[in-house]
């Protein structure tokens, strides 16, 4: 869950939100749009570097959801972290289509999943294995 104490690191050239950067101890930890640590304590520039360099292309990739004891292929289509409105946490969401590889006419389903994601969904890699990001 995101905390207050978690800032918001938007990319310089069109303020996108790219993840967070929270306090840890006498350093900072780069944190994803999935709400995992991307780097062990390090200083404030380290965070923010780590965040740029990972931007938003992982989400243009395809993922894995592991639905009824099989893998499926699919996009993410929407993407929306936790957020705290007037002192209230707002659930956040993902929605995931399966993969219609491009095509116009093949039928998709969209699936709507909490944030942060479970583990069940995970990027998919060109090995064609899907491997969790969150451990």
């Amino acid at each position: 869950m995101i905390t207050p104490d978690w800032i918001p690191h938007r990319r310089a050239s069109d303020g996108e939100l790219v993840g967070w950067v929270r306090p840890a101890g006498d350093g900072w930890v780069a944190v994803s749009l999935f709400g995992t640590d991307l780097t062990e304590p390090v200083d404030w520039l380290s965070a923010e570097e780590v965040l740029e360099e990972q931007g938003l292309s992982w989400m243009a990739g395809a993922w894995l959801l592991r639905r009824d004891g099989r893998d499926i292929r699919v996009r993410l289509v929407e993407f929306s972290p936790d957020r705290i409105e007037s002192g209230a946490v707002r659930p956040g969401r993902v929605v995931v289509k399966t993969d219609d590889f491009g095509a116009i006419d093949v039928p998709y389903e969209l699936i709507d999943l909490p944030w942060p994601p479970p583990p069940e969904l995970r990027p998919l890699r060109l090995d064609g294995v899907g491997v969790s990001p969150w451990g």
